[in-house]
């Protein structure tokens, strides 16, 4: 096999396993987002928790902005809403600017709910990156900013393409499938 060309990578290792590290923060994504249909009455799904963090960094919002920002259909962030409202994390109101908007905002409860729940995730990731130097993570968000923007355009072409075959697959594969 010859060496690879300008739009064939060469797969090093370290890409190798960067795609399994990939692979295995993806899996507890989902598994985070999974436990969401085991949760209690009072406790805040993935998505719930979500659509607070935009009204606690943007202050109060239209229902279909928030679903813009939140990547969901407005029937769900309406429905959602309720939900939100009817345990008081949230009030829906008249716009002080149109009154034929209503919207969304967060109550003192669901401010604090947000403020705990960061907290919590903010000591966790500071455990988990204890030790990490300015340079690596640096190094870390550029790779993960640059791996945002393969999952936010679909392949083009709307089909799978063919996989590899024999020896071209092991230099041709892609680390994160």
């Amino acid at each position: 096999m010859g060496s690879p060309t300008a739009t064939e990578p060469e797969w090093t290792p370290e890409l190798d396993e960067l795609g399994k590290a990939f692979r295995r923060v993806f899996r507890s994504l989902n598994r985070l987002r999974g436990r969401d249909t085991h949760l209690g009455g009072t406790e805040l799904s993935h998505a719930q928790f979500e659509l607070l963090i935009e009204l606690y960094d943007r202050g109060e919002l239209p229902a279909g902005e928030l679903a813009a920002a939140a990547r969901l259909t407005p029937a769900t962030v309406t429905q959602m809403l309720e939900h939100l409202a009817a345990c008081g994390h949230v009030e829906r109101a008249r716009s002080d600017t149109d009154r034929r908007v209503v919207v969304s905002r967060l109550t003192r409860q669901g401010r604090r709910k947000i403020e705990a729940k960061r907290a919590a995730w903010q000591d966790r990731w500071e455990r988990a990156l204890e030790g990490m130097k300015p340079s690596e993570l640096r190094a870390a968000t550029r790779v993960l900013e640059r791996l945002s923007v393969v999952f936010e355009d679909p392949p083009a072409g709307g089909s799978c393409p063919e996989p590899p075959r024999g020896e071209q697959a092991k230099t041709a594969r892609n680390p994160l499938l």
